[in-house]
């Protein structure tokens, strides 16, 4: 192994101070119900966290297993790149794609945790694991391992130092971990405000409120004008029961009733090819805008059937309406003409504002999703459900406010994951800063400095590693010879 080498310390292999693959086994016969049986899916990656526990009663196997003991070093060799080791908290088996490893008394089992963690044995692993899919280390690679080894007495002092370090690290990571979570219900809540009026109750009180308007006479002009046919609703354009309060100058009303038309794109599928016009599936919409990325066209004749019916235009909003992906939506921001199946198109009218629409739809999403797939029903947003929506109508100067105070704030949102984002990145890169620290001896150096006498002569890991290899030795059966 390269690298610099503090003196009193010793580069060697793993396969010096441990027997690595060697373990007894045991059968299900073998084991008691309450038996702890560990399996590489309890494991979170690079956390080392126990994701769960499961004893024999509950996990009954099939194969041998691996015995292991409490304070053992679990390593798990399938796909290695993963970092799933443990110190076990208990006895029990495991796998055999998870190696259980005893280096004490002479190297403590934490340090050597540890190191298997390091980022040079890491990279030492990605070099030499076999396997295309299912990548391995095997035995003698692992065997052939580098390892640094430290005097018994500063491998507890790093062991220590590493504890309570990468805890702090933990602690941290939890925190930002959460804030994700924290940004997503203060943009709903966001949301949840601008529709229901709150956000701009101190805005009405200084501007001038316009007085009730009748839309349905405006949206009546406005499809005349563009060439849309009246369509007939099931239920009245007022509704009946409100969902929650709003100003008294808004209205509640039935989004059919003010859209200027909302119908779906392809029922079945159309012959799709890399030429033609440009043709989007529900999964097109999942990342918030709309994604041509796919190059998936279809011909003129089916586009221009497709087109006519839906007409699709800027500020037009697409809605998933079945499957997975049901509710998500997009504002339609391009010019050119395309196709779509499994998803319905809201046509607005001019006295709505596109992002107005989509903030209403947003807020409203969950709750629609809710009652529609009540029961365990397949997700599905009818034409029907769509155009009986109640849409909370504010007239178009507040909506323009509301837009403008939700983008200011979603910015501020943005803002924040941003930075959480980059000290996530930060926070995960500190981790293998903090180990080569340790494998580098600089968190030991004032406590080096403080006690010599432990780090030299017959406390160095050089005499270390001969008492090691000289227990080892007394280990090895002796072969008989023949008289």
């Amino acid at each position: 192994m390269s690298g610099f080498v503090l003196e009193g310390w010793v580069d060697t292999q793993l396969g010096q101070i441990v027997d690595y693959g060697k373990a007894a086994k045991k059968t299900l016969e073998d084991v008691e119900p309450e038996t702890w049986i560990l399996e590489l899916e309890d494991i979170e990656k690079d956390s080392s966290k126990l994701l769960s526990k499961v004893n024999a009663s509950e996990r009954p196997f099939k194969s041998t297993k691996n015995v292991f003991k409490k304070g053992d070093v679990l390593y798990g060799k399938l796909r290695p790149y993963l970092n799933k080791v443990i110190i076990a908290g208990s006895d029990g088996v495991c796998t055999t794609e998870i190696i259980p490893i005893d280096s004490e008394p002479f190297c403590l089992n934490r340090y050597l945790f540890y190191w298997l963690k390091s980022s040079k044995f890491l990279h030492y692993v990605d070099e030499v694991s076999y396997g295309v899919n299912m990548p391995r280390l095997g035995t003698k690679d692992a065997n052939a391992a580098p390892f640094r080894l430290a005097p018994l007495a500063e491998q507890k002092v790093i062991a220590d130092k590493l504890d309570e370090l990468l805890a702090q690290v933990e602690s941290t990571k939890a925190h930002l971990d959460a804030i994700p979570a924290i940004l997503k219900s203060f943009r709903q809540s966001v949301l949840a405000a601008a529709v229901s009026g709150k956000l701009t109750e101190e805005w009405r009180e200084v501007h001038e409120l316009s007085s009730s308007i009748d839309y349905s006479v405006l949206v009546k002009e406005e499809r005349k004008l563009k060439g849309f046919k009246e369509t007939k609703h099931g239920k009245q354009a007022v509704v009946e029961s409100e969902p929650f309060i709003i100003p008294y100058n808004w209205q509640w009303l039935r989004l059919g009733h003010i859209a200027l038309k909302i119908t779906d794109g392809a029922h079945n599928t159309p012959q799709v090819s890399a030429q033609g016009y440009p043709y989007l599936m529900a999964k097109n919409l999942t990342g918030g805008n709309l994604d041509f990325s796919e190059n998936k066209c279809i011909s003129e004749k089916e586009h221009r059937e497709l087109f006519l019916k839906c007409l699709p235009e800027i500020g037009d909003l697409l809605v998933v309406n079945i499957g997975a992906g049901t509710g998500n939506n997009v504002l339609i921001d391009v010019e050119f003409e395309f196709s779509f199946k499994n998803i319905a198109i809201i046509k607005k009218p001019s006295f709505v504002i596109a992002k107005y629409l989509k903030h209403f739809f947003d807020a409203q999403k969950q709750r629609i999703f809710d009652e529609q797939t009540r029961g365990g029903a397949q997700p599905f947003l009818s034409l029907t459900v769509l155009n009986d929506i109640p849409f909370a109508l504010p007239p178009i100067n507040e909506q323009t406010e509301i837009v403008r105070r939700v983008e200011e704030l979603f910015a501020f949102a943005d803002k924040v994951e941003a930075q959480v984002n980059a000290a996530q990145t930060r926070v995960n890169n500190l981790t293998q800063s903090i180990l080569a620290k340790a494998f580098r001896g600089e968190l030991t150096a004032d406590w080096r400095a403080a006690n010599p006498e432990l780090i030299s002569g017959e406390n160095s890991a050089s005499a270390l590693l001969k008492r090691i290899k000289a227990e080892r030795a007394k280990l090895k059966p002796t072969k008989k010879t023949k008289a």
